[in-house]
């Protein structure tokens, strides 16, 4: 049988041109992305130094966290919005200025409350950044081909999830926690300069309507949800009148945004989006995504250091698995997905690797081979890779150019947002499950509990307890952050059911502006069409047209 041996054509001298324009263009675009998202999660191993550094306490610690989590939650669908707006580049820049300002000005901080008010700075410019580099994309590249670059993009956010403890160990232990801050910034201003050199995007000109009191009050609904959850059980208990008060203001503020966002004409978040059954689904995937993205980071820090005593920079090496996985399903299903243009598929399968990898995570022991360890956080990092960054894309592809700013932001701020309330939740069912762990097993040991001090709900120096103590501590630690994992896992599975009834759509050929030229062209003929009705006089076979 003679083979077909027919080579694939050559890409043609205009082809070749625009995807090193786009590569040009991406270069600065992840660059930027990249270090805020690094900002968000390089201080994490250093933060006891940090707050030991600046006279601090368990207050400072918690805030230092919150405040830049908040900023960036709150701000994202906000900048998105302005993206259907106003200039892209021009807020994409001024997004990264932000950010710089705020990284230099963290590094020079002398107490807690300097370092939780710059950070807040930060935060504000990552949450610019992290909502309009997917947009600045979507002007640029079609659907069909946006897959192979999505992937890059959701490797890189994975490596600055994921990898940014590690680095942040290496730093703090090698050059100080201040230069934490100060890292980011070449590449910030580097990002800088390749923006203006390499993207190139259409001015928006019109009529600029915002929407102030609807981005007040879902920043303060949204806000007020997040200190809630970030700070209840610890600074107050669930039952108190604060706990209770914040809840019902949060309620109230969220549903006076909603009225306001029914009735302004240009709404941060539009109503409508909710109308579209893809949006709908893939914020509700988002949602168990960012729990599942987040959370790993965090949890697993916390399983390698307490239930099986590495260093911080230990522990960011170990989670490589996850890192691994999470890039090659980024970068290989988004080629792929532009190859073929099947993307559900990729989707169903991710998010079935996602829940396994999850329910496999909930067998953890303190004592559990690392080999098998690491198979079950690479199933979740294939799953993540498969899914995070190719929701966006989908729905992306069932909007309206007019409204990908907004469209794109507010699947990422749900991402967030789940992201954060599930750490806060998880993170208490660990702090309750532990101490209960710890006092069961010394007790089984004859030993009291005030061994470690605090009835086992402090977090012990492993290191300095006796060996029958720490052993207890860190089989405690082990059975707890896989329970936390189990939990864990049923979220998994609302994505799997989001993610397959998502409708099949074929991914479009046609870029954002584009398309947005197509809008306004058939919108301008709608006009047209209808001064035509309104002002026609019959004479015969004469039509007159008057111009607005």
């Amino acid at each position: 049988m003679a083979r077909n041996t027919k080579a694939k054509p050559a890409a043609t001298p205009e082809e070749k041109k625009r995807h090193r324009e786009v590569l040009e263009a991406l270069s600065g675009l992840i660059t930027g992305m990249f270090v805020a998202i690094l900002a968000g999660t390089v201080v994490s191993t250093s933060l006891p130094v940090i707050v030991s550094d600046l006279k601090g306490d368990q207050t400072s610690y918690t805030w230092i966290v919150v405040s830049t989590l908040l900023a960036t939650t709150v701000s994202t669908p906000i900048w998105g919005k302005l993206a259907d707006l106003v200039d892209r580049k021009l807020l994409i820049q001024i997004a990264l200025s932000i950010f710089v300002l705020g990284s230099a000005l963290a590094g020079f901080s002398q107490n807690p409350e300097m370092l939780i008010g710059f950070r807040v700075v930060q935060g504000l410019g990552a949450g610019g950044l992290t909502a309009l580099v997917q947009v600045a994309i979507a002007d640029i590249i079609s659907p069909r081909e946006r897959g192979r670059y999505m992937g890059l993009i959701g490797a890189v956010m994975a490596v600055g999830t994921v990898g940014g403890p590690l680095l942040g160990g290496v730093i703090t232990d090698s050059l100080g926690w201040r230069w934490n801050f100060y890292i980011a910034l070449p590449f910030a201003i580097a990002a800088l300069v390749i923006i203006q050199r390499t993207l190139h995007l259409p001015k928006r000109v019109g009529k600029v309507t915002i929407d102030y009191l609807g981005a007040v009050l879902i920043a303060g609904g949204v806000s007020l949800l997040l200190i809630w959850v970030s700070l209840g059980g610890k600074q107050f208990d669930w039952d108190e009148p604060t706990s209770f008060a914040m809840i019902i203001g949060a309620a109230a503020l969220l549903i006076a945004a909603v009225i306001v966002e029914l009735k302004v004409k240009e709404p941060i978040i539009p109503m409508e989006l909710f109308r579209n059954r893809t949006f709908v689904l893939a914020v509700i995937a988002s949602l168990s995504v960012g729990v599942a993205m987040f959370g790993t980071s965090v949890f697993l820090s916390q399983y390698f250091q307490l239930a099986r005593g590495n260093t911080p920079t230990e522990s960011g090496l170990l989670t490589l698995p996850m890192v691994l996985g999470l890039f090659i399903a980024s970068t290989v299903v988004g080629n792929i997905i532009s190859r073929t243009g099947r993307w559900k598929m990729w989707m169903v399968i991710g998010s079935v690797m996602l829940a396994t990898g999850l329910g496999l995570m909930g067998t953890l022991q303190y004592d559990t081979p690392y080999p098998l360890m690491s198979l079950f956080m690479a199933l979740m990092g294939l799953g993540i890779g498969m899914t995070m960054q190719n929701l966006v894309l989908v729905t992306q592809n069932s909007l309206k150019a007019s409204q990908l700013g907004a469209g794109s932001s507010t699947v990422t701020f749900f991402r967030s947002l789940g992201g954060t309330i599930g750490v806060a939740a998880l993170g208490t069912v660990l702090g309750n499950r532990v101490g209960d762990l710890i006092i069961e097993k010394l007790q089984a040991l004859g030993i009291p509990a005030g061994a470690i001090g605090n009835s086992g709900t402090a977090i012990p120096n492993i290191a300095a307890l006796p060996e029958p103590v720490r052993t207890a501590v860190e089989s405690a630690y082990g059975e707890a952050v896989g329970f936390v994992f189990l939990i864990a896992a049923p979220l998994a599975l609302v994505t799997i059911i989001a993610i397959a009834f998502l409708p099949n759509r074929p991914l479009g050929m046609k870029t954002a502006v584009q398309q947005l030229n197509e809008e306004n062209g058939a919108r301008l003929a709608e006009v047209a069409a209808n001064d035509i009705g309104s002002t026609t006089t019959a004479t015969g076979s004469v039509t007159t047209v008057e111009r607005r």
